[in-house]
């Protein structure tokens, strides 16, 4: 019996992980477990982890799903983390870094990500990162050439498209418009989002999904301060996964945050709203790696303003070919096998952890 372990404390990082658990789950003799779960610091200072938050929206056995405590006696032959500081039991012969995305703002790319037995990058992009960092040398074993699991349903066609949409609410008669922004502070939401949001609801052109980032930096209670704008044409969404947003969505308006590039992938038109403090805080941050040269905000238009929005998202509704060749390169430098990442990991699984 083979024992798999996944940890990490927000939603989005058991989307990087469900892909792989679903493989795992089918495999005779592999027992998988998970825990953690969405964090906030308790009165002592100490963190909380909610495991039913975490998981419950994605509808996993609550038998399969342990407490933070009860990590302290456990033992396993691998922990799977997407966070860069694993939330870790008592030993694990080997720990790999799956990730949760990658922004140009290149978060993964820092010292306390080292140490992990393997490395499922995402791309040339994030190996060419590394090495720069001295993280981890360019021809390093442990940096193998998986890909992004958590993509591979943008492109493998399991996703309905309508199902995804009425489950949000939607009617899919208007073009569709996601708003992702990041959760650092100072993002877009917290800069002019409202009033970007109220903008496209008074155009009436579009239907507008909102999907919340799920760890904010700042503690602000969205979804009741945005609940004056829902209606027919603009939804909070519901679905854990970012991935059925992106799926769904006609045009993608978001700031800095890595599901810019996940979107790449399907090559669909993108607005990005500026937000100068977040990336200057970014740049000065110690051990900074942001990167706005190589690719950046290349894939799509930038607008300072909510009065530019409309107009940014109908240029790019009209015409979605534009920056089309762009975008492509993107997908290609940022991500190994698109489509198939969850195939090359299994690879790599069988291969090494339980031959």
């Amino acid at each position: 019996m083979s024992s798999v372990l996944f940890t990490g404390y927000a939603p989005v990082h058991y989307a990087c992980f469900r892909p792989l658990h679903a493989e795992l789950e089918r495999i005779e003799g592999v027992d998988v477990r998970v825990a953690g779960g969405t964090r906030r610091r308790g009165d002592d200072g100490e963190y909380v982890y909610d495991a039913d938050a975490m998981y419950g929206p994605f509808g996993i056995d609550a038998a399969s799903v342990l407490t933070v405590d009860e990590l302290a006696e456990l033992d396993v032959d691998a922990l799977f983390c997407a966070n860069t500081n694993a939330i870790a039991p008592r030993s694990a012969g080997r720990t790999i870094e799956i990730f949760h995305g990658l922004s140009f703002r290149n978060l993964c790319v820092r010292e306390e990500n080292a140490g992990k037995d393997a490395y499922f990058l995402l791309g040339p992009y994030m190996r060419r990162a590394f090495a720069r960092s001295g993280l981890l040398d360019a021809g390093d074993p442990r940096g193998v050439a998986v890909g992004f699991p958590k993509t591979d349903p943008l492109l493998d066609g399991r996703l309905d498209r309508d199902a995804i949409l009425a489950a949000e609410g939607l009617s899919g008669e208007r073009p569709v418009v996601l708003y992702a922004p990041t959760g650092a502070k100072r993002n877009s939401l917290e800069t002019m989002g409202e009033e970007v949001l109220r903008r496209l609801q008074d155009w009436g052109a579009v239907d507008v999904l909102v999907k919340l980032h799920d760890h904010p930096k700042k503690a602000i209670d969205w979804p009741a301060r945005l609940a004056p704008l829902e209606g027919e044409h603009l939804r909070l969404a519901r679905t854990p996964d970012v991935v059925e947003c992106l799926f769904a969505a006609d045009l993608l308006i978001s700031d800095a945050s890595s599901v810019v590039n996940e979107y790449a992938l399907l090559d669909r038109p993108i607005v990005f709203l500026d937000v100068p403090e977040l990336l200057a805080a970014a740049r000065d941050r110690e051990g900074s790696a942001l990167d706005l040269d190589t690719w950046g905000r290349r894939g799509g238009e930038v607008v300072a303003e909510p009065a530019e929005v409309v107009g940014a998202v109908a240029r790019g509704l009209e015409h979605p070919e534009r920056r089309s060749e762009v975008r492509g390169a993107i997908a290609a430098d940022l991500f190994y096998n698109p489509g198939h990442a969850t195939d090359a990991a299994m690879g790599w699984v069988r291969e090494e952890l339980l031959a």
